[in-house]
């Protein structure tokens, strides 16, 4: 069955299109994933198919009998209803029959010497009884909790006017699940979430039956949820079905063939070229049909590139001190954050910081900034360290200034101290960041909300810190941004710390995790997310199997036995515990590609041969070293 077609949809945005005569449609059961850089037209798309926005030319034909729930990237709700109140009203008759069945028990209950009223009450109550029962409605506040609390939302009371913009998000979100329409329309909808509520929502949307149509920027959701994605590119849609990888695959097949057509037709284009430049006026009057096709075939032959950075910052000095913070401790009102916190910095650290919604990630990083004070403890910030924090709200940018105006008002370039390419330009990084030449004098009143996004984080990376605090950065950001963020940050040697939801960029950023676990506790993990959650589930089922042992006494335990107690190790020494596995691996990786490499040389090169076997000798010793250093410290702990 088919949900919805939409039937060549034009769309223009001031002068320029976004997208011309665009085709396509979704059948039932199918979950539709739209992706494309900032300000392509993503978001536009989805208010025109939810009825939100009007194309200039085309219609969007839907079967007459789907109900479907929009949420917004930007959610503004006008109500002062409790949120529980609020998401309940999803469903509006089960919602009504409720409140009228309160009202009637009420009723009964205050009129029990009245036989009339209550034999006329009593019989309204069987009837709504009745209904509730028809429509499986007594499980609706229920239902409304589970969700909410999956969603990082526990007081269900709370004023609607009283929450943040995040907060609305999750209640929104919330209020078109419990509806359980036939098509859900979602716009970003893992900002605002931790990362376990993102998980519950994938597996929510994976094992529904409700068509779906979204914008994400986080790639394991996107890979996870979708069935077909369609990608918008120069006013066109391309489709692909599958899910992310799939979309990978064969965006990497189609790039591949593009570029060796165009290798192809360079030659044809050079002859058509100065067939062209050579002929009479007159000629070209009757050839005109010739000149637009040379035209169009010139335009083929340019090669699809996907922008890459690779730019090496952060190498500044800092010093012997960057960030010591000693048993720190922040609390905020009878709320304790975090407690008895040490951190002692160095180049090259790269954290990142989970936990829920409100748990204190971003006073962490503000405290660690030198922007809060702490309760107790120590912290000392060095001398020479240059912090870049890019921060969840954006209150640096100037609406009537131009986008490269408001980087050159920063500085001039970044000095990389590297190769040819040392000095980096703001139009250079502007280019690296997808942002095309002739956006380059765009007032930034004309943005979309992910192009000023993007406009602040490059403002925060052309002051060239060696300290990065990135707060949630991924909200907002296209795939093609955070791509190109990833791979600066592959190349940054100073010190990273980052809060933010995002499994897939966690993953490809960062090897340690702060992971805030009540209390006031903050427990640091080796690995990236997908280690810290392997980790977290074999703990998890390790803690089961003692407990099911503790529960079945044991005859042969001494019960006056006590073992003794376990050292600990110091915080720089546990640190260097965690890192030890990993480099040991590496050198022993190292010296086995210089072993086999040895083997091949020819005895001839005798002067190879024995710098190698110098070098394979030192990389011996330093495991050995290394291991040494590993039982020493297995031994202490």
């Amino acid at each position: 069955m088919t949900v919805f077609a939409c039937n060549n949809l034009t769309k223009k945005f001031d002068r320029d299109y976004l997208f011309e005569n665009i085709s396509f449609g979704l059948e039932d059961g199918e979950r539709l994933g739209i992706i494309g850089k900032n300000g392509i037209g993503k978001t536009t798309l989805l208010k025109i198919i939810g009825g939100k926005e009007i194309p200039d030319s085309g219609e969007v034909v839907f079967n007459k009998n789907i109900r479907l729930e929009y949420l917004e990237q930007q959610t503004n709700i006008y109500s002062n209803a409790p949120l529980l109140d609020y998401v309940m009203q999803a469903k509006p008759e089960i919602y009504s029959l409720n409140e009228e069945h309160d009202f009637l028990i009420n009723q009964i209950n205050n009129f029990k010497n009245d036989s009339k009223a209550n034999e006329l009450n009593s019989k309204k109550l069987n009837e709504v009884n009745h209904k509730l029962d028809e429509l499986n409605g007594w499980n609706l506040e229920l239902d409304a909790k589970i969700i909410l609390t999956k969603l990082g939302v526990t007081d269900f009371q709370k004023r609607m006017n009283n929450l943040s913009g995040g907060q609305k998000k999750r209640v929104a979100l919330a209020k078109v699940l419990l509806s359980e329409p036939d098509l859900l329309i979602l716009d970003e909808p893992t900002n605002h979430l931790d990362a376990d509520s993102v998980q519950w929502l994938q597996e929510k949307l994976m094992y529904t039956n409700t068509s779906l149509v979204f914008i994400t920027h986080d790639r394991y959701f996107l890979d996870a949820v979708s069935t077909r994605i369609i990608e918008i590119d120069q006013k066109r849609i391309y489709t692909f079905n599958g899910n992310y990888q799939d979309y990978l695959e064969k965006k990497e097949s189609i790039i591949e063939i593009h570029n060796s057509a165009a290798e192809h037709n360079k030659s044809k284009l050079r002859m058509e070229l100065a067939w062209l430049q050579k002929g009479a006026k007159a000629r070209r009057t009757k050839a005109k049909s010739r000149i637009d096709w040379i035209a169009k075939m010139e335009e083929t032959t340019k090669k699809i590139k996907e922008k890459k950075i690779k730019i090496e910052l952060g190498t500044s000095f800092m010093g012997q001190r960057i960030i010591d913070a000693n048993y720190i401790s922040k609390s905020i009102g009878n709320e304790i954050l975090f407690k008895d916190f040490t951190y002692i910095a160095k180049p090259k650290d790269r954290y990142g910081i989970i936990g829920p919604n409100g748990c204190g990630k971003s006073t962490l990083l503000n405290v660690l900034a030198g922007l809060m004070s702490i309760d107790s403890g120590s912290l000392k910030l060095g001398d020479s360290i240059n912090i870049g924090y890019y921060r969840q709200e954006i209150t640096d940018l100037k609406e009537n200034q131009s986008v490269i105006s408001s980087l050159k008002e920063i500085a001039e370039y970044i000095d990389c101290g590297v190769g040819r390419d040392r000095y980096i330009t703001p139009r250079d990084l502007l280019l690296k960041f997808n942002f095309p030449l002739e956006q380059h004098s765009s007032l930034i009143e004309t943005l979309s909300g992910g192009e000023r996004r993007r406009l602040s984080l490059l403002r925060m990376l052309i002051k060239n810190p060696n300290v990065i605090f990135l707060d949630e950065p991924t909200n907002d950001l296209d795939i093609p941004t955070l791509t190109s963020l990833e791979e600066y940050l592959d190349d940054f040697y100073g010190v990273l710390l980052i809060v933010s939801h995002d499994r897939a960029f966690l993953d490809r950023t960062i090897n340690f995790i702060w992971s805030f676990e009540g209390n006031g506790k903050i427990k640091e993990y080796p690995g990236n997310y997908s280690f810290y959650l392997e980790r977290k589930e074999k703990l998890e089922s390790e803690r089961k199997s003692e407990k099911s042992i503790k529960a079945k006494p044991d005859k042969t335990t001494n019960p006056k036995k006590i073992d003794s107690p376990q050292k600990k190790l110091s915080y720089l020494e546990q640190r260097e515990f965690d890192l030890l596995d990993t480099e040991i691996q590496n050198l022993e990786n190292k010296k086995n590609i210089l072993s086999d490499k040895i083997i091949n040389i020819p005895p001839e090169k005798y002067i190879e041969i024995q710098e190698l076997s110098i070098i394979i000798e030192d990389l011996n010793n330093l495991i050995n070293d290394k291991t040494q250093r590993w039982f020493e410290l297995s031994e202490k702990i």
